[in-house]
């Protein structure tokens, strides 16, 4: 795509995506089979630049009073994406762990090349390659991009703790689960993480994505220092529509 894009094109392209603005997704999130936490992925309007609307993606992840008494966490990462192209153009990430605190602020200029990261107070300008994704966006391009077949598969950049990497996503198998939603056919996509995300992950995510046109993550499963954390969906909102 070249030249000024209008705001029918961009509005035409955005609405293409299987993410609208106003989508709500809550999940419980298990550990060792004890309810750990909540997490809760939300798109809204985040204005215009010109004449191309914006969407921020926002994820926050708590833990119940349970597990807050002895390993806090309260994470909030929040993406400035452009629907049009999938490309994140602000990322700030909140990290709070046990006692780990950690702020990082990275603002992408994909035209340049370069992206401006913010930590621990300093400020640093580094390159990365053209159509990079972060660690939020990178979830909402897989979902958007990736074909929902058996074998498919695709890799893309992500910039991360000062850092480019590639991830690999490829979708393992169709597969009917189940939970209180009741029973959902989706595709099974597994993530090669080469850094810890949003879930205290130490490595690799599955994600069963709807098998439809809506693509709904019904369920996200990461191996931690000890056992699994898993996020499944509990309620969901589409704009107006319900997730069933």
């Amino acid at each position: 795509m070249s030249g000024e894009v209008s705001w029918a094109e961009v509005s035409n392209l955005a609405s293409a995506r299987p993410f609208q603005v106003g989508e709500q997704f809550t999940y419980e999130i298990s550990w060792l089979n004890i309810t750990a936490g909540t997490a809760v992925m939300e798109v809204t309007a985040a204005g215009t630049v010109g004449d191309r609307p914006l969407v921020k993606l926002v994820t926050t992840a708590q833990s119940r009073p349970a597990i807050t008494s002895f390993f806090p966490v309260d994470n909030r990462v929040e993406s400035i994406l452009d629907p049009a192209t999938l490309l994140p153009e602000h990322l700030t990430f909140k990290r709070r762990e046990g006692k780990k605190k950690e702020d990082i602020e990275y603002t992408f200029h994909q035209k340049e090349g370069t992206v401006t990261a913010v930590k621990g107070g300093t400020i640093e300008t580094l390159a990365m390659p053209s159509g990079t994704q972060d660690v939020i966006s990178c979830l909402y391009y897989a979902r958007s991009e990736l074909l929902l077949q058996p074998g498919s598969s695709l890799t893309m950049n992500v910039h991360h703790d000062k850092k480019n990497r590639k991830v690999d996503v490829r979708v393992e198998e169709i597969e009917t689960i189940s939970s209180s939603w009741g029973k959902v056919e989706t595709a099974r996509v597994l993530v090669v993480m080469p850094f810890q995300g949003v879930f205290l992950n130490q490595g690799n995510i599955r994600v069963w994505f709807t098998n439809d046109e809506r693509r709904i993550p019904v369920r996200m499963k990461a191996k931690v220092i000890i056992g699994s954390i898993v996020a499944d969906l509990v309620s969901g909102l589409q704009g107006s529509s319900s997730a069933q």
